[in-house]
């Protein structure tokens, strides 16, 4: 046998297709096999690490059905997010058109930073951000990039306001020529229950944490635009630089939507790039019954979406919009062995031009797919669903005396927390309420901190989720609570 033929069995081509089925079958299998039915295992850090302990990479490899048993303790042990009681994090169940797709991305292995390592997929990616854009509202000139999450999006969105900022007030070129002297005086403006990568965003960008200036929230967590107003004019008497202004589309924490027009209209006012943080609320655009809650939306200058949240596509998956494509020329370095320039003038997209990444996966095969087998009706009515979901947890958590609601729901993210009967320190009781229901595996909910007090949070995802299921889950927590409130 010839070293080419040994190692031929390894990979799929048209005459391993055979072998290559039997493994995903057996993938398939183990699976479904061992798929855990419980939100957790309720296993500690340090049982996981003695459950998984072993050699990473043996002289020399096992039967692939062995190694499967292996696989099976990771499957039993990890999070069930299909599971109603799992209700933590903006997390979703992936669809099963999704999950489709991925085999075709992954057998595939696109590169999506040159059109010669992923030619169709290329185009395929070009379409699709080319309708975001027209869905979001945004003028022909306007540009999308496919990203690994709101983290990316939201830095890169950071990236441009910075440089386009210090281009406009100095006609400085940050791309060759470092940050002025003067950058410090640059501010990122955002709501105070905005995403920590706007801050995290600041201090990588070398501007520090310092730069960002939190503006109050209202009642329900939204920004309020008369404090924006407020600060933007103190940043004027200390002749500072309002750079960029963050709106937020949907809070981690509360799903609150910033009051998008007002926030518009001062950052026009202002001189400064508007980026809406709609990593989780852009999922309002499918449903014809509370689009309109993203009003505004058309006139920021960049928008963070995330895919792998409501619009329930496999991890990773989200996509950054720009207003302006001519922007991107922020992030566009060429490199002769990749995208030189000639390819450039000659038509040919290659799409590492427009994106922090160099080496990306085909994820908008994934979307388009999930598009395509759904519909656009479908899709709105399970967005409408969570929301639904999430209003009955509220209505349920006002009339029980043992829980307190901490502010309505806007979107899916519901807030509130244990009441405790004596004189027991709450925040260590709801705390410790959460770590319990983790660790019996029963229930995996979120956490957070309002006004200084420990809360829990229900984040609806999951439109399959049932009220009796709610019901249920909220019933277990209420029982939970009096359990650990007995002495």
């Amino acid at each position: 046998m010839s070293q080419a033929t040994r190692f031929a069995e390894e990979f799929l081509t048209p005459n391993t297709s055979a072998a290559y089925r039997e493994s995903i079958a057996k993938a398939v299998e183990a699976l479904l096999g061992a798929f855990p039915t419980q939100p957790y295992s309720g296993k500690s850090p340090a049982e996981l690490s003695a459950l998984l302990a072993g050699n990473i990479l043996p002289q020399r490899g096992s039967p692939i059905d062995e190694v499967f048993e292996k696989v099976r303790t990771i499957i039993q042990h990890s999070v069930a997010v299909t599971h109603p009681n799992t209700i933590a994090h903006l997390h979703c169940p992936p669809l099963i058109a999704s999950l489709a797709a991925e085999v075709i991305i992954s057998a595939l292995n696109q590169s999506m930073d040159s059109f010669d390592q992923a030619p169709a997929a290329t185009m395929l990616e070009l379409a699709v951000t080319r309708w975001l854009c027209e869905e979001a509202g945004l003028p022909s000139g306007s540009d999308a990039i496919f990203t690994s999450g709101g983290t990316q999006s939201n830095f890169m969105a950071m990236l441009m306001a910075r440089d386009a900022c210090i281009h406009s007030h100095r006609n400085w070129q940050t791309q060759w020529d470092g940050l002025p002297p003067d950058a410090s005086r640059l501010r990122f403006l955002c709501s105070e229950a905005a995403h920590f990568t706007v801050e995290k965003s600041a201090y990588q960008l070398g501007l520090g944490t310092g730069a960002v200036i939190h503006v109050p929230v209202d009642h329900a967590f939204r920004m309020i635009p008369k404090a924006l107003e407020e600060a933007l004019a103190q940043l004027r008497e200390k002749k500072l630089i309002p750079a960029a202004i963050v709106a937020t589309a949907g809070t981690t924490d509360f799903g609150s939507i910033d009051p998008l027009p007002e926030i518009f209209a001062l950052a026009k006012q202002a001189g400064a790039w508007l980026h809406v943080d709609a990593a989780y609320g852009s999922a309002l655009l499918l449903s014809d019954r509370h689009r309109k809650r993203l009003r505004g939306l058309e006139n920021a200058n960049s928008i963070s979406m995330d895919f792998h949240k409501e619009f329930w596509q496999c991890i990773s998956c989200a996509a950054l919009l720009l207003r302006d494509a001519g922007q991107l020329r922020y992030l566009e370095i060429h490199a002769d062995y990749l995208n030189p320039e000639s390819g450039e003038d000659a038509g040919v997209p290659n799409l590492v031009d427009k994106s922090l990444a160099t080496t990306r996966r085909f994820d908008a095969l994934k979307l388009w797919f999930s598009f395509q087998v759904l519909g656009r009706e479908k899709f709105g009515e399970m967005v409408d669903r969570t929301i639904e979901l999430a209003a009955h947890a509220a209505l349920l958590i006002k009339r029980n005396p043992a829980l307190e609601l901490i502010v309505e729901p806007e979107y899916g993210c519901v807030v509130f927390r244990y009441r405790i009967s004596g004189s027991e320190d709450g925040d260590r009781l709801n705390s410790a309420l959460r770590q319990r229901l983790l660790e019996r595996g029963v229930a995996v909910i979120g956490r957070t901190r309002v006004h200084g007090r420990q809360c829990l949070k229900l984040t609806c995802m999951n439109p399959t989720t049932s009220e009796d299921e709610i019901d249920a889950l909220l019933q277990l927590i209420v029982e939970q609570g009096g359990q650990l409130e007995i002495p």
